[in-house]
C-alpha cells in the first residue's frame, strides 16, 4: 500500500528536476512561505532531523513530512500535483511558473489500520 502518488503532469516535472539538479528530496512543513505546500529541494540542502518522517518516495525521491504537521495527515492518502503559479518558497520548481500542490482524501478503514496501527 501506498501513502502518497502523484500525477503524470507532476512526474514530469520531477523528473526534469533530477535531470537538472541531481538527488532530490520533497519536504512538507507546516511552516512559513508556501505554508503546508510540498517544496522539492536538491538532497543536501535540506536538513532533516528526528521530528520530520519519511512517508515514501515519489519517483524515487524520498518524500518526508514535519511531525506537527503529520497530525493533521496521518488519515489522508496525498497525491502530489502540481498548478500554474509562482509560490512563495526556495522549492525548485518556482523558475518553471508553477508550484507543486497535495490532494487529499481519507485513507480506506484497510489503508488506515496498515498506516497508522502497525
Amino acid at each position: 500500500m501506498q501513502r502518497l502518488d502523484i500525477t503524470e503532469q507532476a512526474k514530469t516535472i520531477v523528473k526534469q528536476l533530477k535531470e537538472k539538479h541531481g538527488d532530490l528530496i520533497f519536504h512538507q512543513s507546516g511552516g512559513c512561505c508556501d505554508g503546508s505546500a510540498p517544496m522539492i529541494f536538491e538532497r543536501d540542502d535540506m536538513y532533516l532531523d528526528e521530528s520530520d518522517i519519511h512517508l515514501g518516495d515519489i519517483e524515487g525521491v524520498p518524500f518526508y513530512m514535519n511531525q506537527d504537521q503529520f497530525q493533521y495527515w496521518k488519515h489522508t492518502h496525498l497525491t502530489i500535483d502540481i498548478t500554474e503559479g509562482r509560490g512563495a518558497s526556495f522549492s525548485l520548481e518556482i523558475p518553471l511558473g508553477i508550484r507543486f500542490i497535495i490532494h487529499s482524501r481519507l485513507l480506506t478503514e484497510e489503508e488506515d489500520t496498515y498506516f497508522n496501527h502497525k
